[in-house]
């Protein structure tokens, strides 16, 4: 018999630990009876049902989530089609809380795995494999905890011990580039109304010896990244401590970890920790997700912005530590002002990233039980996003849209890192900034005809120049530091201002470089006329790597000369490292 376990990813760098999870979990005694198949939710319906078919399973197990499960529910229309005996199962957060009506909706699908299914699907097969060997009907499924039949629910299985859960990553060859899901933990201390994490009202823990071994097998493969599944990785001190301290200790100068932590309870012996790592050795998420104090204790989430603030703050003084913080507009008490002024106090605390989200009503969670006393219209499929609230209309709603994507493409990009502040001083705050931009889009239909990558600086320089001509120049150079921090472009960007009195300036610089090298050691096996194509200079009359907003704008008697090095980039932003060189024009 075989099982084919389906896991549809939103992204072709993502995987789906699910499935690889139950399949561990089975053992080497159903290995040969398990199959995997992962796909994107960007494969057509019909290519991912043409390979399912070309399997042969005996039974299919999807593995569901919101933003698979309208692509799953299209495939359950016609898989009895092609395999009209195979069986199917479906799993996850999304089929867990409206299983009946699912059974009765798909008459394909057999049952329903609930909650963890490590063990449900493992005496699950068991007992199909029985039934196939003494060739008779699998009748004993009700007595398998967490499964829902349409003869009903079968019961609640107990939560597992995590130390019983066996190591998903024996192939790194399986995962090339992809990202490396870990977790340490299952469940959460906190009661936040919008997650489903809201109930399971249980942390637990896997044993710390168990744990390093793991990472260390990750280090010694130099993974990329992996990134800690943890609901809130710090809400064990003595757990969170441990391991990052683990990973210091046997930094491999490659691998990034990511967590998601709640920075108000952050200790400073945790602080301090983390102040020391590597840059770039771990990322930290941090849900804000809004500052107003009656939507905070409305979803349950008793936080102290100001304690966020500050620990950010205390985290971006090292430059070590890619932050992102994350904002859920469609909250309840939350309209348009108030989320204006949420934005605005996160934007403050200068993430690397800032996520403007929405509510998503999702099934089983608290904020759904509540959504028609908060007057929430949601999408009816999902992700279930958010339409309107009683506080919140779905104009307003349209118009966040466009501010997160002029968030998504201006400062998430970290492409105009310099610019942006500048621009900031001529409008009334950063979010106002992005909202005129958004209408400027509108007006120009950059919506539907979306510009290239590199057109976004002429677009953020015309912007710019509308609203304030006079500093048409110090614009200019602003973006072209940003535009060259990123990439050594093969043409000059056309608002780049021109160079041609200073090239003898630069080409002499590199010529001494050659002889006696000071500024780029690192190329002494290279010649002048191949270092210049590796390398960048420009003259600038603005001091536009300056970090104050007021000496930025101040005009240098003499132009100051700055060497991009592409060989050497920060490893928060991906900006080429750069050195002021002090040379005559």
């Amino acid at each position: 018999m075989k099982f084919l376990l389906v896991g549809i990813n939103a992204k072709y760098i993502h995987s789906n630990p699910a499935i690889y999870s139950l399949r561990a979990y089975a053992g080497e005694e159903f290995r040969e009876n398990i199959e995997l198949a992962e796909y994107t939710i960007n494969n057509r319906k019909e290519e991912i049902l043409a390979d399912i078919y070309r399997r042969r399973p005996d039974v299919l197990g999807f593995s569901c989530y919101i933003w698979n499960f309208q692509l799953v529910k299209e495939l359950l229309e016609d898989i009895p089609k092609v395999l009209p005996q195979a069986e199917v199962w479906l799993g996850g957060p999304e089929v867990s809380f409206d299983g009946p009506e699912l059974l009765e909706t798909y008459p394909v699908v057999k049952g329903i795995m609930t909650g963890e299914g490590e063990a449900t699907f493992k005496e699950l097969l068991a007992e199909m494999c029985k039934a196939e060997e003494s060739d008779n009907d699998v009748n004993s499924l009700k007595s398998i905890k967490g499964l829902i039949l349409r003869e009903g629910r079968t019961g609640e299985r107990e939560p597992l011990d995590l130390d019983g859960l066996p190591f998903l990553y024996d192939r790194l060859e399986d995962f090339g580039n992809k990202i490396i899901y870990y977790e340490s933990s299952r469940g959460c201390p906190f009661r936040c109304s919008y997650c489903l994490s809201a109930i399971d009202k249980t942390v637990r823990l896997r044993s710390m010896d168990k744990v390093k071994k793991e990472l260390q097998f990750f280090l010694d493969g130099k993974v990329p990244q992996v990134k800690f599944i943890d609901r809130t990785f710090n809400c064990n001190h003595a757990h969170a401590l441990e391991i990052w301290k683990y990973m210091k200790e046997h930094d491999n100068g490659v691998t990034n970890f990511h967590f998601e932590i709640a920075a108000d309870i952050m200790t400073e012996e945790e602080l301090e920790l983390l102040s020391s790592l590597r840059p770039g050795l771990v990322q930290l998420e941090i849900g804000v997700q809004s500052t107003n104090e009656v939507t905070l204790r409305e979803i349950n989430r008793f936080v102290n912005t100001k304690r966020i603030a500050k620990v950010v703050k205390t985290l971006r003084e090292k430059e070590n530590i890619h932050i992102h913080l994350d904002l859920i507009a469609g909250l309840p008490y939350e309209d348009y002002d108030s989320f204006v002024h949420s934005f605005d106090e996160v934007y403050a605390m200068e993430p690397e990233q800032l996520q403007l989200g929405f509510l998503k009503v999702l099934k089983g969670s608290p904020m759904e039980e509540r959504a028609k006393e908060y007057e929430i219209a949601y999408q009816e499929r999902a992700p279930y996003e958010v339409l309107s609230t009683k506080w919140l209309s779905y104009e307003q709603v349209l118009r966040l849209k466009k501010v997160e994507e002029m968030v998504e493409l201006y400062y998430n990009s970290n492409q105009f890192r310099h610019i942006l502040p500048v621009l900031e001083q001529e409008f009334e705050s950063p979010f106002r900034m992005f909202e005129a931009l958004a209408d400027y889009y509108e007006q120009k239909g950059y919506f539907v005809n979306a510009p290239a990558r590199s057109s976004r600086y002429e677009i953020l320089l015309a912007f710019a120049c509308e609203k304030n001509e006079e500093r048409e120049e110090l614009y200019k150079e602003l973006l072209t530091f940003d535009f060259y921090l990123r990439e050594k472009a093969k043409s000059r960007p056309a608002y780049a201002p021109g160079q041609e009195k200073y090239r003898d300036v630069i080409w002499a610089f590199y010529c001494r470089e050659e002889e006696e090298p000071q500024y780029l050691q690192a190329y002494r096996e290279y010649h002048a006329r191949q270092t210049v194509k590796m390398t960048h200079m420009e003259p600038f009359t603005y001091r536009v790597w300056s970090r104050d907003v007021k000496q930025i704008g101040e005009k240098m008697t003499e132009p100051a000369f700055v060497l991009f090095d592409y060989r050497k980039r920060n490893p928060l932003t991906g900006d080429a490292l750069y050195q002021q060189i002090c040379i005559k024009a």
